[in-house]
């Protein structure tokens, strides 16, 4: 390839709807593969009786909130990188995305560490019963063990991602998932005469998923215009890159922490309603992360497209970009949403035949599922923000979110609705994120200027 065709941005030129289809696309096969490993680890765990069920329950927004920092770092890397492209300077977008692998599998490993040492504080703030901190245990080791490698599938991610490969991202994801779903029912419940490892299972399951999408990922980024090459951080200042992807991956990693940081305490506080509520919450919440996976794979896809166009000076279709993915997320949240409240009962049948678990269940789809759309909005405008080097502005949207409108309207709440009360705070923070995400984004793209000014 001839350096004037890498210099060619991918998504620069072309129909603005076209690149949404061709990016989403893949993401969205690629987030429903990932989130798939949370109801099939429901399943298969549930067999093993409801206390297994609650602790994953505690463990799921805790994963989830970790994994989110690690989400920062990809997007810090999927910025600089769309950009440098976008930019048309070929060799910086190179340097960047090998600094950035390096620097995710640098932050895993520290993550790893941090999570394993904190383990007990960590699931004691959040109203664990000490009956269930065995098990909570049993799963949280070897995931704090094996957690460097997500990161390491992460820098390869953004890397990916920044170039417009939407579709490789996509096979690394379903690599994992898929073996995550052969492994489930052997290491967690047994199978063929083997007895399984219980809640330790579906942990070793996760981690051995994740190493085969490690071998994946390096053997898909040989093929691409940026290909895995450590010695060009030789001769090399990596105080720029390192700089360039923590001013975008910092505050991204911390806002997409606080909202499951959000979820953890809403989940301490669906505890004190008793077990029942907890399992429900839970159990509903992996479902209610299944059906917004478009939502998910837009805020994922958009950031490349706006990327690239913002480090090329064309705001016009980054606008454009943005309006079309807004209209997604407001059409495709409504008809989930109708469809949740409607089907709700016979969902919740499908995890349990618990009937007070399965009330819970149906009450907090009935609730918080008129705030799909505004969730989607608030992450499309978190996506779209973190692309244009403005990753301050999304976190300071997904602060208020949590801190000024969740917490609040379910502590004030709670006391005469009990756990409705938390089912509304969260459809009251997804509305606050629906209109804070618009007007930032209006206000953003009132004043275009390049990304790196």
């Amino acid at each position: 390839m001839s350096a004037s065709q890498q210099s060619l941005p991918k998504l620069v030129t072309g129909s603005i709807p076209g690149h949404l289809v061709s990016q989403t696309l893949p993401m969205v096969i690629g987030v429903a593969a990932i989130m798939s490993i949370g109801l099939v680890d429901s399943y298969f765990i549930g067999q093993l009786g409801s206390d297994a069920l609650a602790a994953i329950s505690f463990i799921f927004p805790v994963s989830v909130a970790i994994t989110s920092l690690g989400v920062g770092i990809m997007v810090g890397i999927n910025s600089v990188v769309a950009r440098a492209l976008g930019e048309g300077d070929h060799e910086k977008a190179a340097r960047r995305a090998n600094f950035g692998i390096v620097f995710a599998c640098l932050c895993g490993a520290v993550m790893g560490l941090a999570l394993w040492l904190a383990i007990d504080p960590i699931f004691t703030a959040m109203n664990a019963p000490a009956d269930l901190m065995p098990i909570i245990r049993e799963y949280m080791r070897p995931y704090a063990i094996g957690f460097p490698l997500i990161l390491a599938i992460m820098g390869f991610n953004g890397v990916l991602r920044g170039q417009g490969e939407a579709r490789k991202t996509s096979t690394i994801s379903i690599s994992y998932a898929a073996a995550n779903w052969v492994l489930d029912p052997l290491l967690i419940t047994g199978a063929f005469g083997f007895e399984g490892y219980g809640m330790a299972g579906a942990a070793y399951a996760t981690v051995i998923g994740w190493a085969l999408g490690v071998a994946v990922a390096v053997w898909l980024v040989r093929s691409t215009s940026l290909p895995l090459d450590f010695t060009l951080l030789r001769d090399c200042s990596l105080i720029d890159p390192a700089k360039a992807i923590i001013r975008v991956g910092l505050p991204a990693a911390f806002s997409n922490a606080i909202n499951p940081l959000g979820l953890s305490i809403l989940t301490a506080l669906v505890a004190l309603e008793g077990e029942a509520a907890v399992a429900g919450f839970g159990a509903a919440g992996r479902l209610q992360s299944f059906v917004i996976v478009p939502l998910l794979g837009l805020s994922g896809a958009i950031g490349a497209i706006v990327g690239q166009n913002w480090g090329a000076g064309r705001y016009d279709r980054s606008r454009e970009a943005a309006l079309w993915a807004a209209g997604f997320c407001v059409v495709w949240g409504l008809f989930v949403a109708v469809a949740m409240v409607l089907a709700g009962e016979n969902f919740a049948r499908l995890f349990t035949e618990d009937p007070a678990v399965i009330a819970e269940f149906a009450l907090y789809l009935e609730i918080a599922a008129w705030g799909y759309a505004g969730f989607g909005l608030l992450i499309v405008g978190n996506g779209i923000m973190n692309a244009v080097d403005k990753a301050g502005l999304a976190l300071m949207q997904s602060v208020g979110r949590v801190f000024l409108v969740m917490l609040p309207v379910a502590l004030v709440l709670q006391g005469g609705m009990g756990s409705a009360a938390i089912y509304t705070a969260e459809l009251a923070a997804n509305l606050f994120g629906a209109v804070s995400a618009v007007v930032l984004v209006r206000f953003i793209f009132a004043r275009p200027r390049p990304a790196w000014a």
